[in-house]
């Protein structure tokens, strides 16, 4: 395996730049930070205001930079029209129509004018001296690459993970060098931008997600093989045997690609007498695991087939997966109390998922929490496990009408207007052996700010609930 180890533009390139940072949530504060820090001339245009951002101006810590924080349209075409580097949040794009049709424009005016625009995270892909391990797929990208975080940590490898979790790593470009791994989490927010591929590039599933931003399943499944594209040539792709999307994908790749999956023979990591095999060799029980369901070991073999290509031993892998005990939001056991499990799954923000959590916890019944902001996808799917697994489904949100729909006459359906309610009235339907499990199978922007703001009030009402007894 290659390594590309030197920056395609050095940080000395930034000094006495013009650059405009759109977005001040999380990844661009980072950037804003370490632009200054660069010397580049630095100005931050957010729609919401200065009151509202309080909080993000205050963690700039002061640096010399200009705050364009609600200008008008017409003050931003103009700073556009300026910059020499436009540095982006992953939700505004010029090619998305979830971005404001008036700034999608001016940013299509800009790339045609010859600015570069770029993400924060491949910002740091230009800039970093670290071998780069990506982690992307429609779900169980966090898990994964959280687990390959605890595998290398275990082993002893040096490396940092970021992307969607964790620090940003923009923030960390000066600290690594050649010999440490950037473990990168890579949504198809953050894909379209790339514009460099990973040493090895680890695929969890390719499914289907986000319609609202790609229109079609194939535009979709384009933006989530652009890693693999840039990625082959120099690199190792890791693809999971057991799904469609990526044996798809693997047919149109030829180079280096690594295989895992349950169930055939010939995979460089499998499922084999009820222990998981890495080439050839035994590397744990799978009553090891300490994560449930078929979806989520998965996750724990793309992990393992992924930290070992970084260079972490097997004994490291193994110590790494035993103990390792998951991600907030996603199958996250908050209580347990009168028999009754209750689980945090609110990263399940699209049917696949949500169909796949429900059925980890089989043979117990299932009281779900469901619902949220449509994507234009088919519920079919967890409305069929839903049927088959659950004992009751309590549906909330903008497609509680939809997957009603299709869970009449299949499933005890409740409607409630909100969270609280929800728990509330999960706490009378279950009985000692069930799990009450929140998995939307939506987003959460209809009632949230995002997935973690939904588990986060689950996870409150939970205890309000035990609180009242």
């Amino acid at each position: 395996m290659q390594t590309m180890t030197s920056p395609l533009f050095s940080l000395d390139d930034l000094r006495g730049q013009r650059v405009l940072v759109l977005g001040l949530a999380r990844s661009g504060v980072a950037a804003a930070r370490m632009l200054a820090d660069a010397g580049a001339r630095v100005t931050v245009y957010d729609r919401r205001s200065a009151a509202d951002l309080a909080d993000a101006v205050a963690s700039l810590e002061g640096r010399d930079l200009s705050l364009a924080l609600g200008a008008p349209p017409d003050a931003v075409d103009e700073l556009l029209g300026a910059a020499d580097l436009v540095v982006t949040s992953p939700s505004i794009s010029p090619r998305f129509p979830t971005t404001e049709p008036w700034l999608r424009a001016a940013l299509q005016r800009a790339v045609a004018a010859g600015t570069p625009l770029l993400s924060e995270v491949d910002l740091f892909l230009r800039l970093t001296r670290a071998r780069v391990l990506a982690v992307t797929g429609t779900k169980g990208k966090t898990t994964t690459t959280a687990l390959i975080g605890a595998a290398l940590q275990a082993a002893g490898v040096p490396h940092a993970v970021g992307g969607n979790i964790g620090r940003p790593l923009i923030e960390q470009v000066h600290e690594l060098g050649e010999q440490d791994w950037a473990v990168v989490e890579l949504s198809e927010l953050q894909l379209p931008t790339i514009s460099r591929g990973a040493d090895v590039a680890v695929y969890t599933n390719i499914g289907s997600d986000h319609l609202d931003r790609h229109g079609t399943v194939e535009a979709y499944r384009a933006v989530k093989r652009r890693l693999a594209e840039l990625s082959i040539e120099r690199g190792v792709i890791v693809l999971n045997d057991d799904d469609p999307g990526c044996r798809e994908l693997g047919v149109l790749l030829s180079g280096d690609v690594r295989r895992y999956g349950h169930d055939g023979n010939g995979l460089d990591l499998r499922v084999e007498s009820d222990m998981l095999v890495l080439d050839g060799e035994p590397l744990l029980a799978v009553a090891e695991v300490p994560l449930q369901g078929r979806h989520m070991l998965s996750d724990v073999m793309a992990a393992a087939l992924g930290a070992s290509l970084a260079g972490a031993g097997r004994a490291a892998i193994a110590d790494g997966i035993r103990t390792f005990r998951g991600v907030p939001h996603r199958m996250e056991l908050v209580a347990e109390r009168d028999g009754v499990r209750w689980v945090n799954d609110s990263q399940a923000t699209i049917p696949m998922a949500a169909a796949a959590s429900i059925r980890a916890y089989a043979p117990a019944r299932i009281v779900l929490i469901a619902g949220g902001r449509g994507k234009g996808l088919d519920y079919s799917e967890v409305a069929d496990a839903a049927a088959a697994h659950a004992r009751a489904a309590i549906l909330i949100g903008e497609t509680a009408s939809e997957l009603e729909g299709l869970m009449a006459g299949r499933v005890a359906v409740h409607r409630v207007s909100g969270m609280a309610d929800a728990v509330r009235l999960a706490g009378q339907l279950a009985e000692a052996g069930d799990v009450v499990l929140l998995s939307p199978a939506a987003a959460s922007f209809d009632m949230f700010t995002d997935y973690a703001a939904r588990g986060d009030a689950f996870r409150q009402a939970v205890t309000d609930l035990e609180a009242s007894r």
